[in-house]
């Protein structure tokens, strides 16, 4: 594990971007118990050092037309390093795949995709997916309801004495 130096403030900072990416500097000062220049400082190097890669705001799937959720496990053919290096750019260039992992156990990739419906998943596969020759197979799971999704990512095991705890459910 990456050696991590972070404080009680900056996990409180981490925290409350991950709940609003979109508070001011203030708003985030007066949170964690900072003045603005140092809170700013700190936000910074946050960002410099690679604890924030990037703000962007969350779209809720159904509102913009997708409306479908599929877990695709994906086996590779003839398994090589080429094959796998292949599958994941291929991947990665699918603006359908909102997610995707190499992956343990029966399949060798999980890809999270979303699309309107199952017509266009059919023309997903079809047309994009099968035609990829280093595919050896591939196993559909349809989500029938999102319990949880897009969540924070959980601090607990950066936890310093004296910091305060995240808020539970």
């Amino acid at each position: 594990m990456p050696y991590i130096d972070l404080d009680g403030i900056d996990l409180r900072i981490l925290h409350a971007l991950q709940a609003d990416g979109r508070l001011t500097n203030q708003e985030l000062a007066d949170q964690v118990g900072l003045s603005p220049s140092p809170c700013l400082r700190r936000v910074r190097r946050l960002e410099r050092d690679g604890f924030i890669r990037t703000y962007r705001a969350v779209l809720d799937r159904e509102s913009v037309g997708l409306g479908l959720t599929v877990f695709v496990e994906i086996k590779v053919e003839k398994h090589s390093r080429d094959n796998a290096q292949g599958l994941q750019e291929a991947l990665s260039c699918m603006p359908e795949v909102v997610a995707c992992h190499m992956v343990s156990g029966t399949a060798d990739f999980m890809a999270e995709i979303v699309v309107p419906n199952l017509k266009a998943y059919e023309r997903l596969l079809t047309e994009k997916l099968l035609t990829l020759p280093m595919i050896g197979d591939i196993r559909s799971n349809f989500a029938l309801t999102r319990v949880k999704s897009d969540a924070a990512l959980p601090l607990t095991h950066l936890k310093r004495e004296g910091t305060k705890p995240e808020p539970d459910c």
